[in-house]
């Protein structure tokens, strides 16, 4: 993995981009079909690709207890997601073996899993531990019906789950770690927009729309098509710095914390963004539904600050409540005019240039990953 700047560094590259009217650019000009928001074919292969590859489910912290669970779906595909007895973190299609009602539903904290249809009873390890009326089911063994596994495992304060093969270590080796067992999870969103998932998730990777389309939510704090782009393997990090990192400016070096001052989001492809935000940090998974159509969800939990304490429940609360309103609305709205438009036909590709290249990297990453 690419080594990421570190604070220092990264606050001197700010200040020259403040002192330079600049930012960092790509050297590529970019050109999407609108087929690929459009095109059933291509939402199939992308489907297919979030199937086979490593994806973040959700911050580990959500699954803190024994017990407790999560039961959604994942690229169209039903899943369980659990920590069992032995602290373990596995993941199941949520399918009973019977006649395949689903045995978990949203989230909560259990002992087993008991299928509503039938009763089929599982542990929380998967196994299948009880049938009712076993008489009814000669040749039917409990140990060759357990509930179906698929790879799970933690790296960084994340739950990651491969629906199709095993998890690379490497894989986690070079994940960053975003999130430790001192932060409290505290808030989840789901919202259901009429948009491809790529238009949605490519809000959250450039800054050059700042200022035209958050002009008096975000713009009066935060600087325009002022950012660190940054790529590592397949993903990337976008930093956005807040108007008042210029305190820092008489603050020692080695003194200054860039806690408050910046907003970094980590791209984790293909679909999921982690946004290290003033109070609070949040995971957005954009799940798509359709090629117009995209789920997301946004796991929210509390920040540590650069001494390791734990910043409040409410502090973290009221910044959420912030961040929603500085933008995110309008985001959204942007996302589902693009895809009106795409649908009418007047343009045959997207551009995206050098101030947008986080984007380029991620169209670049998706067309690799496709043809593989």
């Amino acid at each position: 993995m690419n080594k990421l700047l570190n604070e220092q560094q990264i606050t001197e590259r700010i200040f020259s981009h403040i002192d330079n009217k600049s930012t960092d650019l790509g050297d590529t000009v970019w050109k999407e079909p609108v087929a690929s928001y459009l095109s059933q074919e291509r939402f199939d292969a992308e489907i297919g690709l979030l199937r086979r590859m490593p994806v973040a489910f959700c911050p580990s912290v959500m699954l803190s207890e024994k017990g407790s669970y999560i039961a959604r779906k994942a690229a169209g595909t039903p899943l369980l997601v659990v920590r069992g007895e032995d602290g373990q973190i596995r993941a199941f299609i949520n399918g009973c073996r019977h006649r395949g009602m689903p045995v978990a539903k949203d989230s909560g904290c259990a002992r087993s899993f008991v299928c509503p249809y039938h009763a089929w009873t599982y542990g929380l390890d998967g196994q299948l531990r009880h049938i009712p009326g076993r008489e009814g089911f000669p040749g039917v063994e409990l140990q060759d019906n357990g509930l179906v596994e698929v790879a799970a495992a933690e790296k960084g304060g994340l739950v990651y789950v491969n629906q199709s093969g095993p998890i690379d270590e490497s894989f986690l080796k070079n994940t960053p770690d975003f999130f430790s067992g001192e932060q409290q999870f505290f808030d989840q969103s789901e919202y259901s927009d009429e948009s491809n998932w790529k238009l949605i998730a490519e809000t959250t990777m450039e800054g050059y729309h700042i200022k035209s389309l958050h002009k008096q939510s975000f713009y009066p704090y935060g600087l325009d098509n002022t950012n660190i782009v940054e790529t590592f393997g397949a993903n990337s990090r976008v930093i956005f710095p807040f108007k008042r990192i210029e305190k820092l400016r008489t603050i020692e070096p080695c003194e200054q914390s860039l806690d408050g001052m910046i907003t970094s989001v980590y791209q984790l492809f293909p679909n999921v963004a982690v946004s290290i935000l003033s109070k609070h940090s949040t995971v957005t998974i954009f799940e798509p539904l359709s090629p117009s159509r995209t789920q997301i969800l946004i796991y929210r939990v509390t920040n540590r600050t650069s001494d390791g304490s734990s910043i409040e429940l409410e502090e973290a609360m009221r910044d959420a409540v912030f961040v929603k309103a500085a933008g995110f609305d309008e985001d959204r709205e942007a996302a589902c005019l693009i895809q009106e438009t795409l649908e009418a036909g007047a343009n045959q590709h997207l551009t995206f240039g050098y101030f947008e290249k986080a984007i380029v990297h991620f169209h670049k990453q998706l067309a690799e990953h496709l043809s593989a």
